[in-house]
This record gives structure tokens, sequence and C-alpha cells, in this order.
């Protein structure tokens, strides 16, 4: 697969966990990704209108509103709508998150492979739109 031009593409990460924020960054600023940090909800939803990043990473359970509420406020607003957003959760996937808009969805602990191919596949641009969604084959632990 070839890799994707990642220069000036930035990505959202929306995680309250600092561990997995660490994780979710290296990965994303390994591929080239610019990263940009929010730890709660509504920080979130401020960063993605004011950012407008290339893809928003969103864990389910956050402080301030949840991540599935964020998912459906900013897949509602149309200046927000077309960004690619993928659920990341230790839960399972389910109607909620399905019904929240989202374009991905990635169970915790990630497969690093599978996550940075779902990212690579949301920013390309020259990606089909399609909701995606990961089986884990192999994990990095409990994240």
């Amino acid at each position: 697969m070839a890799s994707p031009d990642t220069s000036g593409k930035s990505i959202l990460i929306v995680e309250d966990n600092p561990l997995n924020m660490k994780l979710f960054s290296a990965m994303v600023a390994a591929q080239g990704y610019a990263v940009l940090q929010a730890v709660d909800g509504p920080r979130g939803l401020d960063l993605a209108h004011q950012e407008q990043p290339d893809l928003i990473i969103m864990d389910v359970n956050l402080p301030g509103m949840s991540g599935l509420e964020v998912t459906r406020l900013l897949k509602a607003d149309p200046s927000t709508h077309g960004i690619p957003i993928i659920v990341t959760t230790a839960y399972q996937y389910d109607e909620e998150i399905r019904d929240s808009g989202c374009d991905g969805y990635m169970s915790k602990p990630i497969s690093v492979t599978d996550f940075v191919e779902l990212i690579d596949s949301l920013v390309s641009p020259s990606r089909e739109p399609r909701y995606v969604r990961c089986k884990i084959e192999e994990s990095i632990g409990a994240v």
C-alpha cells in the first residue's frame, strides 16, 4: 500500500486516558500527521470547529459530553459534517455507535496495523465515503 501524502494534514484525538492519548498521538505523528489533542467532549467539539482537522479519533467515554454525542453534533453541523470520525471504545460495537454517524470504529485494545490503515483510508483524498468497521486480529495489549 502506498503511503498517503500527510503533509499539512491534521488529526484531532479526543481521549481522556493519558496512556491512550500518548499511544494514539505517537502513532499519528509517526505517520506524518500533525496532532491536535482534547481530553474532554466540549473541548473536542470546540477544537473540531476551530481547527477543521482532516480526521478525528473519538473516544466514547469522555468527561463533559460523550464522544457519541460530540460525533452526532459534528455530523449534524454543515461546517464539520465532512470530517471523518473514528470512534474508539473498549465496549462492544452496538447500534448507538453505528447511529452516531461515525465513519469508522475500532475497539480497544487496538491493532496498530489496522488502526493505521483505517486512518490512512479515511484521510486519503481518493477514498469513497463508506462505513469502516475493523476486527481485531492482533493487539498491542490492554489500552
